[in-house]
């Protein structure tokens, strides 16, 4: 029996020191407070955030509420941080309305509705254009460098002292305005190539198209597993939860993440001892007899390369039980363990906008929840990954000229 004590004492103490605390929304809160008794300052209570992993939405009624607790910017942009990583996660039990679940045919009346209202609405959209304004919060990371070996090389990879620890906090890094065109609700990629030095420059970029309601629709509706799952509120109205998962199969959900690194070695490297030192490397070889290497070996690394990939997906529908205006479709991506990319979760909301005189139902937000390898190295034993955390938002919707 000691013997078994010892060793739990053992592990615990072998356990690292950042692994995740997983927290309800109400322990959350109640640890802040904790913090806000203790007078712990601004950096404190953001480091105890860092380790926090939520189990349940926070969602933003629930964090207008407990951000007054945040001693400061830095605790209250963690806040910010566990609002967007919990975009996918149901909210607590307390927030999920008590109505029971309808019977089968109710459940498919919901989503016949939803199927009419997105092939005959939602797909007849009119082409618009639209201000998108995107929030990057990623942890920190420097690239790997571009060039080593035996002789020197041009440095083109930007990097900062910002992005040296890969163990800091997701923070704040960026925040881009961009005009959009949207076709049938989806965003169009922009024609414009983009110079951007992704990568190189410590960030990613996803290249891929916009999922596009109608294909999640049908690629959902071919795989013929949609599921009941709850009802919640949305905006403080009903909405039917259902839940999907689409096979390899009858996926068309097409992924491009740029840039992971691909590194070529050129150039020659010549060893010596002591005893051929002359003969291999002449004047080169290095003063005292012994050994060494000369020789114009070196490794080059570029950004070029892609993760393009069509994957299977899993996620939820809310759909409006009235109407069946879908209001909110989560999609999360599944990957291989080699895959560069090993996270792309995306929640999409949806809200009436003014177009005119006409009230479309449009994307209104988007919250991207990525993690990669960053150095491509996933076939190692171990590797470092990158979280990277996109928040956007759609105004200014117009018709396209």
């Amino acid at each position: 029996m000691k013997r078994l004590v010892w060793i739990l004492v053992v592990l615990m103490l072998a356990s690292p020191a950042w692994a995740a605390k997983k927290l309800t929304v109400q322990q959350l809160k109640d640890l802040l407070v904790s913090l806000q008794q203790d007078r712990k300052t601004d950096e404190e209570v953001a480091a105890e955030l860092k380790q926090v992993e939520l189990t349940e939405e926070l969602t933003r009624d629930a964090m207008n509420k407990i951000v007054d607790f945040a001693p400061g910017k830095h605790a209250t942009e963690q806040i910010y941080v566990l609002e967007a990583r919990s975009a996918t996660l149901p909210p607590p039990a307390s927030d999920v309305p008590a109505t029971p679940a309808p019977d089968a045919a109710a459940q498919k009346a919901i989503l016949d509705k939803a199927v009419d209202y997105t092939t005959k609405s939602y797909a007849q959209l009119p082409h618009l254009t639209a201000t998108k304004t995107t929030l990057r919060f990623q942890d920190n990371m420097e690239a790997i460098d571009p060039c080593s070996g035996m002789t020197g090389c041009a440095k083109d990879v930007i990097t900062s002292p910002g992005f040296s620890n890969w163990a800091s906090f997701v923070h704040f890094i960026s925040s881009t305005e961009t005009p959009v065109v949207s076709e049938r609700g989806t965003e169009k990629m922009p024609s414009k190539k983009d110079k951007t030095p992704w990568g190189a420059n410590g960030m990613i970029a996803l290249l891929g198209p916009e999922p596009s309601l109608s294909v999640i629709l049908q690629d959902t509706q071919a795989a013929g597993n949609i599921q009941w799952l709850r009802w919640e509120l949305i905006n403080g109205k009903r909405a039917a939860v259902y839940s999907f998962k689409v096979p390899i199969t009858n996926s068309q959900l097409a992924l491009d993440v740029c840039c992971f690194p691909q590194s070529i070695q050129i150039g020659v490297a010549r060893f010596y001892t002591g005893m051929d030192a002359n003969l291999v490397a002449g004047q080169e070889a290095a003063p005292g007899g012994g050994g060494g290497a000369t020789g114009n070996f070196q490794t080059n690394t570029r950004y070029d390369q892609h993760f393009k990939a069509t994957v299977p997906y899993h996620g939820e529908i809310f759909v409006d039980p009235n109407s069946g205006i879908i209001v909110r479709l989560i999609i999360q991506a599944e990957f291989k363990a080699s895959d560069e990319v090993q996270q792309e979760d995306r929640r999409t909301d949806y809200g009436p906008v003014m177009i005119g005189a006409r009230a479309l139902v449009l994307p209104v937000k988007t919250i991207l929840n990525t993690v990669v390898a960053p150095n491509g190295d996933t076939g190692a034993a171990r590797f470092t990954t990158r979280r990277t955390l996109f928040i956007s938002e759609y105004k200014n919707y117009q018709a396209a000229r």
